[in-house]
């Protein structure tokens, strides 16, 4: 049996007929910048947020950096965020002079930790970005409560987390204003690159609104430097499309997620270990990641039995030669080297079927087994 690590093209094969008829609407309408379609995303995806507003960007890492552009911070600023992200995090930073300062993460649910922040603030520190890294939030209760002691910009980055909720509020309401991310792979997935922005912060939104199309909210009267980073409007209607299924392709992630939980046998020595869902937080699944000492012979074996997997991330941002300047803090965070070594991302996503979920259990099991 062949189980794929994510079908993508699946999305489309359930919701063909709603989807085509989406793109050939604005085909036929001719307006395909800025139009009607991402208008009315920006406020369904807002509604569904539970923010006043959202405005669709070309990608996550604009979202992030428009986003830390309209709080003002730049040059020679300090901005927390977790040592084990992605590496568009640490861009949006250091992409507008700000200085990226790295945090470990909690060794259990794989987000920041909160304890470790406090003493990373300095008096240039001007945001703080947690990652709702695979799909659920960071533990924004503890790290808003220093933000605001330290009156600083709690920033979400939310790439991985929509529909994820933290007490009952979703992401992209938690902070001051968010980033996500519509790359095709997420939850909410756009077919091709796309990012929004949500805040309840007026001000905020209008600039970012401003910022995206070249600094300009009259055709040839530009206010700021702004850029290019506006969301397609066909992608726009696509994903109009989408958001009316997430929570149900979220449930679906979830139900697979809970018979990874309840099946996969855990081993106390460490050898392989299960994710946790931390208190408070409903986790959407974006990713399934699990921790093993020998990844290697692991993801060999499963790849040999049709089983696909990723690792989500083999190399931090400080391990990487675009951040040579942090090459040398490597031994600063013990916990992101351990999850660089040890992570393994297992399939997962809504159109997994029950039989490749018993598949993938039963060949993890025997491995295990084998290597007691």
């Amino acid at each position: 049996m062949r189980v794929q690590f994510l079908n993508v093209g699946a999305t489309y094969e359930e919701l063909k007929p709603e989807i085509d008829r989406a793109i050939k609407n604005v085909l036929n309408n001719g307006k395909f910048i800025n139009g009607e379609q991402v208008r009315k995303f920006e406020q369904e995806f807002a509604n569904y947020c539970g923010t006043k507003y959202c405005i669709g960007v070309g990608n996550g890492l604009n979202a992030l950096e428009l986003l830390l552009r309209a709080f003002r911070i730049g040059e020679g600023d300090e901005v927390i965020v977790p040592a084990n992200t992605f590496i568009a995090t640490i861009l949006a930073i250091s992409n507008i002079g700000a200085i990226p300062v790295l945090v470990d993460p909690d060794v259990l649910t794989y987000n920041i930790d909160p304890q470790k922040i406090e003493p990373a603030f300095t008096k240039k520190t001007k945001s703080v970005i947690p990652v709702h890294l695979y799909g659920q939030t960071a533990n924004i209760r503890d790290i808003k409560s220093i933000c605001n002691k330290y009156k600083s910009i709690l920033v979400e980055d939310a790439a991985q987390a929509h529909g994820a909720k933290h007490y009952g509020k979703k992401s992209g309401s938690l902070g001051d204003g968010a980033g996500f991310s519509f790359y095709p792979g997420k939850n909410l997935g756009a077919y091709g690159d796309g990012g929004a922005i949500t805040t309840s912060d007026k001000k905020i939104a209008d600039y970012v609104s401003t910022l995206r199309d070249y600094g300009s909210r009259k055709k040839y009267v530009h206010l700021y430097k702004g850029t290019n980073s506006r969301l397609d409007e066909i992608q726009a209607a696509i994903l109009r499309v989408k958001l009316k299924h997430l929570d149900e392709w979220n449930q679906r992630r979830r139900i697979i997620a809970d018979l990874y939980l309840k099946h996969l046998n855990p081993q106390k020595n460490g050898m392989f270990q299960n994710p946790v869902e931390d208190q408070g937080n409903k986790h959407v699944w974006h990713l399934f990641v699990i921790r093993t000492k020998k990844r290697t012979n692991f993801v060999d074996y499963l790849n040999q039995l049709g089983i696909g997997t990723l690792v989500h991330y083999p190399i931090p941002p400080y391990a990487q030669k675009a951040y040579s300047e942090l090459n040398s803090l490597r031994s600063n965070y013990p916990v992101t080297n351990l999850l660089a070594a040890q992570v393994v991302s297992l399939p997962i996503g809504p159109h997994l079927t029950q039989i490749e979920v018993e598949y993938v259990i039963e060949k993890v099991n025997k491995f295990i087994s084998k290597h007691l």
